[in-house]
């Protein structure tokens, strides 16, 4: 049964599916209907979705379109870079870190025109679903979400597309035959699901990469590049200062043209099933080592082992959409503090789908090469000191073994 709801905010990209989402809220509800589309970098041009919003009958103040490239870059993508986040040991997170953004600007939004319900595009199977609405319900924890994929009897793509020519909602030729697979977008990645890439046994086709060539067709010439970092944010390509957006689609060109950031994974969802993605990071991957190379450098052994401990806690609370969850908070807090040195420029050999990072430096290395060299040097380094730093870590083990040795 339908709730009392006068007006939605609706994360809208204009494609078919939300357009049938946008109307079947406005039969099934009887509501006003507001439509956000964000420019998230994912590629697309978005006048269409604000044409096809006017047909639909959305009033034009109440169709907002927003370039949050910047925003997305700066407060989600780089943050979560910090931390050389990872999920399951692969995933550079690239749809997870979009969602909180999304349903941040519909909540704003809602605030905004008095709306008192939000609503989103996401299956009933899937993550984003929960990344959405534990990211609203953090926001404003009173408002009602619309989830109509679990509400409405509209359970193939036949009832879908009978829905839309009922109520006259535009259908591109494309969209009238079984998608090979689905995609989501933005500027950090892409990725590719369903269809033919549901067997994990088979191989995904070429068709599917649409960011990054095959590591085999890239050229056979290395491509050098450096990568400038200030506190623990890339902010110059080849000594070029670049904006948050500017600078890593910069880095998704270059790994583009040398095959880099491809990944075909099967990954543990948050729902509890298993699903078998094909991600494309090019410009995340080649982030990800260049940060990882600064720290090498600038980090404390004990500060850099403690945030690699962090870790996998921190992916994952991306990944299930605990962005806005104070456990989250606080491990971005102590992962920004670990960032104050972390500042220099690092070099990196892009070839052939490979990042390897070649050079680093900082004027505020914790590397000192007296203290490592095996020629002699004025440094405070006695060898003769090692023995008694052994022996003592040798205590236990030493008891230990001579424990065995009486009980064998």
């Amino acid at each position: 049964m339908a709730r009392d709801v006068k007006k939605v905010v609706l994360a809208y990209s204009g494609g078919l599916d939300t357009s049938v989402i946008l109307k079947w809220l406005q039969t099934t509800y009887g509501c006003e209907v507001v439509t956000f589309t964000a420019d998230l970098g994912q590629g697309e041009e978005l006048a269409p979705a604000r044409e096809k919003a006017l047909l639909l009958g959305i009033k034009p103040e109440h169709i907002f379109i927003e370039d949050v490239r910047e925003e997305f870059v700066r407060d989600y993508v780089f943050p979560m870079f910090r931390a050389n986040a990872v999920y399951e040991g692969q995933y550079l997170l690239g749809t997870s870190i979009a969602r909180p953004l999304i349903a941040k600007k519909q909540i704003e939004i809602a605030r905004k025109v008095g709306a008192d319900a939000v609503s989103h595009g996401a299956t009933g199977k899937g993550n984003d679903q929960v990344r959405f609405e534990l990211a609203y319900y953090a926001l404003e924890p009173d408002i009602t979400v619309i989830a109509p994929w679990r509400e409405w009897d509209l359970t193939s793509r036949t009832r879908l597309l009978e829905f839309a020519e009922s109520h006259q909602i535009p259908i591109a030729k494309d969209k009238r035959g079984e998608a090979p697979f689905s995609v989501d977008a933005n500027l950090l990645h892409s990725s590719s699901e369903g269809k033919v890439l549901e067997d994990p046994a088979d191989d995904a086709p070429e068709y599917v990469y649409q960011r990054t060539i095959s590591p085999e067709d890239a050229p056979d010439k290395a491509t050098l590049i450096t990568v400038d970092f200030e506190k623990g944010d890339p902010v110059a390509i080849d000594g070029e200062k670049l904006s948050p957006a500017s600078l890593l689609a910069k880095l998704n060109e270059l790994g583009k043209a040398n095959g880099i950031g491809r990944l075909d994974l099967v990954e543990n969802r948050f729902v509890g099933m298993k699903s078998r993605g094909v991600y494309e990071t090019p410009g995340g991957t080649i982030l990800l080592v260049a940060h990882r190379g600064i720290e090498s450098i600038t980090l404390d052994r004990g500060a850099a082992h403690l945030k690699d401990e962090l870790m996998p806690r921190y992916a994952e609370l991306i990944y299930n959409g605990f962005w806005f969850a104070p456990e989250r908070e606080m491990l971005q807090a102590a992962i920004d503090h670990s960032q104050a040195y972390v500042t220099g420029r690092v070099t990196l050999k892009l070839y052939k789908g490979n990042v390897s990072v070649v050079g680093r430096e900082s004027p505020y290395s914790l590397y000192n090469q007296d203290l490592v060299t095996f020629e002699e040097g004025a440094v405070a380094y006695d060898h003769r000191d090692a023995a008694g730093f052994i022996k003592l870590n040798a205590l236990r083990l030493r008891t230990l073994g001579s424990r065995a040795r009486k009980t064998s």
